[in-house]
């Protein structure tokens, strides 16, 4: 595992109170322990300012919230729901566009539809958004033609252009971080619950999907979609309810300054919620049981995923489970595993199994995505579509075989027509990178790779135990 390591915590500048949160027992812990990929933050004294005035605002998610979703994926560990959790591999600030944030939305809107015909079961809705803005790195630096600088870390750190201006680690964008995602939230809740989710309405963008010739073979499915909608239509459904969907944000908490300082305590419980997102998850990289990622997030009430990939232990997930869930809490702890196609029939089996074996009840989510990483011919950073597929399929049968719960998907993916995974039904070929690659960091599937995907994955869901 990389290990990207900040300077020593005494070489940052110190950390003002936090609102409502600056006594609370060992929250502030992680400040002594070994942390990796934070930013060297240019200006003490932005930094301060920043995170003083973070540590007042308004949370941008609200406790009840987050114990609403904690259920939910409860549910879902048990076989009785299924999570979909998609959106941006970075957020950048320039994209937080209504016309692109409602693409986002549409899209896991219309996969929800599918998923939740093939498994027939609630699906649990969650965006990559509002939050995810923060990349980890391989390296601290770039080198581009002899200079080097500092690596782009996402835009709640630094820019993307190739200058030393751009590259600076400014702490204030943690405020234009704040303000874009509390945009975007407002958004997702006004499409959310304002008919713009109405079953009826995604079904028939749907429609539109199958009518293209390439993507003909699901066009069964999705007829029988129209005749399940038409049949609760005929017997009186109610749609007023079926016009709002919960929708869940979510993001990597990778940027600890900006994690504990939207902390706040629930004046209902008494206890520690991170308020930037409802859902957070630490990162393969990050996931060091004696590291600070670990130990802050395992004091905030938020449920938590933690990435695992190919060379994962059952011990480790063992300890992992020790440290985030001590009390086997429904919902606390997802499993995120990001295996590679190659290597998910193989390497997932033991870790199952281990973790069956001690009696918790994590939910399982396929990460299909990260494991599948290539470089194109012609330079561009990829994934294969098959590969991809190939990946979920591989999750699916060894919980299948297990006799286990496969219980969600998480995947990097918008709602535009952008190039940049190879393959699908409507195949994208690399020369269409030349002029359709938009990703900062990852490359996604795009609108229509997207809805394959679900068709797909709904027929894995059909034959789920």
């Amino acid at each position: 595992m990389t290990d990207i390591s900040a300077p020593p915590r005494s070489s940052q500048p110190a950390s003002p109170a936090q609102s409502g949160a600056a006594d609370y027992p060992g929250l502030d812990d992680w400040r002594a322990l070994p942390v990796s990929q934070q930013p060297q933050w240019a200006d003490a004294q932005v930094y301060r300012a920043s995170v003083r005035e973070l540590s007042v605002l308004p949370p941008l998610v609200f406790a009840g919230e987050v114990d609403v979703l904690r259920d939910r994926l409860a549910q879902a560990a048990l076989g009785k729901a299924f999570l979909l959790q998609g959106g941006d591999c970075a957020e950048t600030f320039g994209g937080a566009t209504a016309d692109r944030i409602s693409a986002r939305v549409k899209t896991i809107l219309q996969m929800s539809v599918v998923l939740t015909y093939g498994a027939s079961l609630p699906v649990i809705k969650m965006g990559r958004m509002a939050g995810q803005f923060a990349k980890p790195r391989s390296s601290n630096d770039e080198t581009r033609d002899g200079i080097t600088l500092p690596a782009f870390r996402g835009d709640i750190v630094n820019g993307y252009e190739f200058s030393p201006e751009s590259r600076a680690h400014d702490a204030s964008r943690m405020l234009k971080a704040y303000h874009t995602s509390a945009s975007t939230l407002n958004l997702i809740r006004a499409f959310t619950q304002g008919g713009f989710a109405d079953l009826r309405l995604v079904h028939q963008w749907n429609k539109g999907f199958t009518e293209n010739p390439a993507h003909a073979l699901y066009e069964s499915l999705a007829k029988d979609i129209d005749r399940a909608i038409k049949f609760m239509a005929s017997c009186g459904a109610d749609f007023e309810a079926l016009k709002r969907v919960e929708f869940f944000a979510s993001h990597e908490a990778l940027l600890l300054d900006y994690e504990r300082a939207l902390t706040r305590i629930d004046s209902r419980t008494g206890l520690p919620y991170d308020t930037s997102g409802h859902f957070l998850w630490i990162g393969e990289r990050t996931r060091e049981l004696d590291h600070a990622h670990v130990d802050f997030l395992s004091r905030v009430r938020n449920p938590i995923g933690v990435k695992l990939g190919p060379n994962t232990s059952g011990d480790d997930a063992l300890r992992l489970i020790d440290k985030l869930d001590p009390d086997r809490e429904p919902g606390r702890l997802t499993f995120i595993t990001r295996m590679g196609a190659k290597n998910i029939r193989e390497k997932l089996p033991q870790l199952v199994g281990t973790v069956t074996d001690s009696g918790a009840k994590v939910l399982w989510v396929t990460d299909p995505m990260h494991g599948n990483t290539v470089t194109s011919p012609n330079g561009y950073k990829t994934r294969n579509f098959d590969d991809i597929i190939d990946e979920v399929r591989g999750f699916f049968e060894v919980h299948r075989e297990l006799g286990t719960v496969a219980g969600g998907l998480h995947v990097e993916m918008t709602g535009d027509d952008v190039a940049e995974c190879l393959g699908g039904a409507d195949p994208i070929d690399q020369e269409a990178f030349l002029e359709r690659y938009e990703s900062v960091c990852d490359p996604r599937l795009n609108h229509m790779q997207s809805l394959e995907m679900a068709f797909l994955v709904a027929g894995a869901l059909s034959k789920r135990p």
